[in-house]
């Protein structure tokens, strides 16, 4: 089977950043990238190492399923060409983990009866798996819940509102010591520059029919669901079907204006990159 592509969003967080999200769609296979916010200058050229990981993460991992690796093969083989190519570009080598670029990712593959999905972090597939049956692939749900958390604790215990927490000189120290435990054991498993992380990444196989959707997307779109209770996972994926995914990204830009200082809906930024995948097996 191959891939049809229905719809397909990608919006910055903020107009005057640069988008660190990025998406690579072909029948082949398709690919969502997040890059982590950065929390230390940049060592390559540009305005954003993640950014950079991110669009050259997703055309890699297309290109080497198009050349014939497996799924797990082609990570592999892209987490390999963004080591060569960061070597190559940045200006120093890192000192510090926290200087490397990491991201999540939901890669998906068909093959001859289904879909091969790999992910790393907090990108996530709302996959058609029957009849009004919709499966999460994936622990976005779980790891946005943590942040939720911690940007309520930090807020409470700095006597702010949670949303702008990033930009605080006090605050780069919790951020860049969890950054610094990302592709060790015990921690968790990222995108980034080291080809080992291909053997960590989550795997799932599923046997479903043509004509089965599949809404591959970045936590800031999944936010919809996760976050701001909107939807529910099913809703979701339909909704991406009627409406289209402008429309729903509209949606979620006048829900985070609402709430503009995170106080109803705690989080560490007023709005973070979405993008959104929607996908029918043919």
């Amino acid at each position: 089977m191959k891939l049809d592509i229905v719809d397909t969003l990608s919006l910055p967080g903020y107009p005057d950043r640069a988008n660190e999200d990025a998406f690579a769609a072909e029948d082949v296979g398709a690919a969502v990238l997040d890059g982590a916010t950065p929390v230390s200058e940049p060592l390559l050229p540009g305005r954003s190492d993640a950014a950079w990981l991110s669009q050259f993460g997703a055309r890699r991992l297309l290109a080497h399923v198009k050349s014939g690796d497996s799924p797990r093969g082609a990570l592999r083989h892209a987490l390999a060409d963004a080591e060569r190519s960061f070597d190559g570009l940045a200006r120093k080598k890192p000192l510090h983990r926290y200087q490397m670029p990491f991201a999540s990712m939901i890669f998906a593959v068909p093959d001859e009866d289904g879909i091969d999905l790999l992910w790393f972090g907090d990108c996530c597939a709302l996959v058609e798996t029957g009849a009004e049956t919709i499966e999460v692939i994936g622990t976005a749900f779980e790891k946005r819940g943590d942040e939720a958390s911690a940007a309520k604790a930090y807020s409470e215990k700095v006597g702010l509102a949670p949303v702008g927490a990033l930009a605080r000189s006090d605050a780069m120290p919790m951020f860049r010591d969890s950054r610094d435990k990302v592709n060790t054991p015990g921690n968790t498993w990222l995108f980034g520059i080291e080809p080992k992380a291909s053997e960590h990444a989550g795997r799932v196989r599923r046997d479903i029919p043509a004509g089965s959707r599949l809404l591959l997307c970045t936590d800031g779109f999944l936010a919809l669901a996760t976050d701001y209770g909107r939807y529910q996972p099913s809703e979701l994926l339909n909704a991406a079907a009627d409406k289209g995914l402008a429309a729903l990204g509209a949606e979620l830009r006048q829900i985070e204006a609402d709430d503009a200082e995170g106080r109803r809906f705690p989080r560490f930024k007023k709005s973070d990159d979405a993008t959104a995948v929607l996908v029918r097996l043919i």
